[in-house]
């Protein structure tokens, strides 16, 4: 049985858990949902099991996720399922993806599950470190086994209640997502900047350009802050907090996967 699972991920999470999902399944394709931004049309996934996995923003999906979700023709899938990752809280975005694929496809996710890793929001708190950071890597890699066997199963599972998060998204994501893009403003490269044009090469939306040896944001952000953690030099910063915080990936992406996601 095939399976097709469309990812978009900033710092490693959402595709460390897609490839744990389909190194599990076996005949499994992962396809970058960003390689996908550019072109026109339905995408009709050929195949019997179609899942998304996506982080979680203020408790809602990302934009492009958002956007992408209403083109994804589902009509020959056997099987589909979401699976989202977050560092606090986010069942709120389970639902709405739901929903998007309800109002598109008039069916529901078949399965809706949900993946704690590390947070990595640098412009409000810092990543979790050492035994900490350790322990939630390994409890994720626990959830990503049972949900790909779960999947494996053909189970049927529903978003689980979201009170907290469904409140915290109504008073939060709309602000968040509206002024999404333009976010980047308040993005700089500080001293430390080598000019190695990293950032460039890691925005999954090509959001960057690097002009006298520095990066230039392009106004089409999607906040997923892998020009923050990603940076060799740490020299990008985002308002004035980011410099006092810690940055992260997740240990088993390198940059040459996190490049590979722009489908070039």
């Amino acid at each position: 049985m095939k399976t097709i699972i469309y990812y978009f991920s900033g710092t490693g999470n959402s595709l460390a858990a897609a490839r744990g999902i389909c190194t599990y399944l076996g005949d499994c394709e992962l396809v970058s949902i960003a390689s996908l931004a550019g072109t026109g049309g339905e995408i009709k996934p050929g195949a019997d099991r179609v899942g998304i996995v996506c982080p979680v923003y203020d408790m809602g999906l990302p934009a492009i996720v958002t956007k992408f979700v209403k083109r994804l023709d589902l009509s020959q899938a056997g099987y589909c399922f979401g699976v989202l990752t977050f560092g606090g809280f986010g069942v709120s975005a389970l639902h709405q993806l739901d929903d998007l694929v309800w109002a598109h496809n008039h069916r529901h996710l078949d399965g809706a599950f949900v993946v704690r890793m590390v947070g990595n929001f640098v412009p409000l708190y810092d990543p979790a470190k050492g035994a900490q950071k350790e322990k939630i890597l390994q409890e994720a890699d626990t959830r990503i086994a049972e949900i790909a066997g779960i999947i494996d199963k053909g189970i049927i599972v529903k978003p689980d209640i979201a009170l907290i998060s469904g409140l915290l998204k109504r008073l939060l994501y709309n602000r968040f997502i509206q002024r999404i893009h333009e976010a980047d403003k308040d993005y700089i490269a500080d001293e430390k900047c080598t000019a190695c044009g990293t950032c460039a090469a890691v925005c999954p939306v090509k959001n960057i350009d690097m002009a006298e040896g520095k990066p230039v944001w392009k106004h089409h952000c999607e906040m997923c802050c892998a020009c923050i953690h990603l940076c060799p030099a740490e020299a990008i910063q985002y308002g004035t907090k980011t410099a006092k915080h810690g940055r992260y990936r997740h240990p088993s992406l390198t940059l040459a996967d996190m490049k590979a996601q722009r489908g070039e």
